[in-house]
């Protein structure tokens, strides 16, 4: 799929063609190291999608150990490294937000501060400036440093229209000075764009992130939305993602025509440990060709899933990544990325 936005200066949908996806590996010195193998296992399925149909960066303290793992199953020739220390794997929270301008491509360098200081982030909030000084990306670097701003927070549909949860870009813990209104504006003036949509309900228990964007509804394409639908009344979401859903079918295009939206399914309940963990279908990868999207070893849900998104991408490949060691930590496959547009990765 290839729809180029009209606007000279614009933020990117997914779906744009990339140069590449960042993945930031996982090491023992992060919170992942009581399942590392887990995990591990997991990140080698995504960089083998990956790295067979664009470059692949891999950002690492550990990138001999990192190679001498993935040589054998991913395509090395796609795969570029980053050596840096890092805290944690979310690189949709912690990489550079590219904007595509007229004769160039910046990208934009915003604060990541553990989900409104939940966790520490001081070494990943480090990691876009290194990746640019290193020249592993191509673009002019912009320093948006004073602004708290996570990837997996908003979607552009590449024509000029953001989709987020006031939830996570209200909270007080992220820009607390600034109001919805001054939020709003300047959003319109980074990115460019015409109109902001935003959601005022839904949530997934045991989410980190204030109701990230990306756990709960997604562009497909500059009409449509796919989001997740609870059909459980007994379900504690239910009436939540009622109401977020009844939202969505108020919200218009730029053409003022209502989206076509597409229900994913609520993922049956996962515990461990007594906690709820937030699995969603909504957290899928746009790659050039093909979705990855998150299974959770469960063969209706996750054949449902891939149907859906079939529908929404026809002229893609689907691929399931199974992404039951990812929720242990509260995320899921498309919280583990960050794709940049065509000639960033060099």
């Amino acid at each position: 799929m290839e729809i180029i936005a009209e606007q000279t200066s614009f933020l990117p949908a997914e779906w744009h063609p990339q140069s590449g996806v960042q993945l930031t590996w996982p090491h023992a010195g992060t919170d992942w190291a009581y399942i590392l193998p887990d995990v591990e296992a997991c990140f080698l399925q995504i960089a083998r999608e990956i790295a067979a149909r664009e470059l692949l960066l891999i950002v690492t303290p550990e990138p001999e150990e990192v190679s001498k793992f993935i040589t054998a199953e991913v395509n090395m020739k796609n795969v570029r490294f980053l050596e840096c220390e890092t805290n944690d794997t979310w690189a949709r929270d912690h990489g550079a937000i590219t904007r595509i301008d007229e004769d160039s491509l910046t990208l934009l360098d915003f604060m990541f501060n553990g989900w409104g200081l939940k966790f520490t982030a001081d070494k990943d909030n480090l990691i876009t400036r290194q990746a640019v000084e290193a020249h592993v990306l191509n673009g002019r670097y912009e320093n948006q440093l004073g602004f708290v701003l996570e990837g997996g927070s908003f979607e552009s549909d590449g024509m000029g229209t953001l989709l987020t949860t006031s939830e996570c870009l209200l909270s007080p813990n992220r820009n607390g000075a600034m109001n919805k209104a001054e939020i709003e504006e300047f959003l319109k003036a980074t990115f460019h764009l015409q109109q902001v949509l935003w959601l005022d309900h839904g949530y997934l228990a045991g989410d980190d992130t204030d109701s990230h964007i990306d756990t709960l509804a997604r562009f497909c394409s500059p009409d449509t939305i796919a989001y997740v639908k609870c059909d459980d009344k007994k379900d504690e979401h239910y009436e939540a993602l009622k109401k977020m859903e009844e939202q969505l079918q108020s919200f218009r295009t730029l053409s003022g025509e209502p989206y076509r939206l597409l229900a994913l399914p609520m993922a049956d309940k996962i515990v461990v440990d007594g906690e709820r963990l937030p699995a969603t279908y909504a957290n899928f990868l746009i790659i050039n060709g093909a979705i990855l999207y998150p299974t959770y070893n469960q063969p209706v849900n996750d054949q449902k899933a891939k149907d859906i998104l079939q529908e929404a991408f026809p002229d893609d490949e689907i691929i399931g990544i199974d992404c039951q060691s990812l929720i242990r930590q509260h995320g899921s496959l498309h919280c583990v990325t960050m794709q940049y547009p065509r000639d960033v990765i060099k």
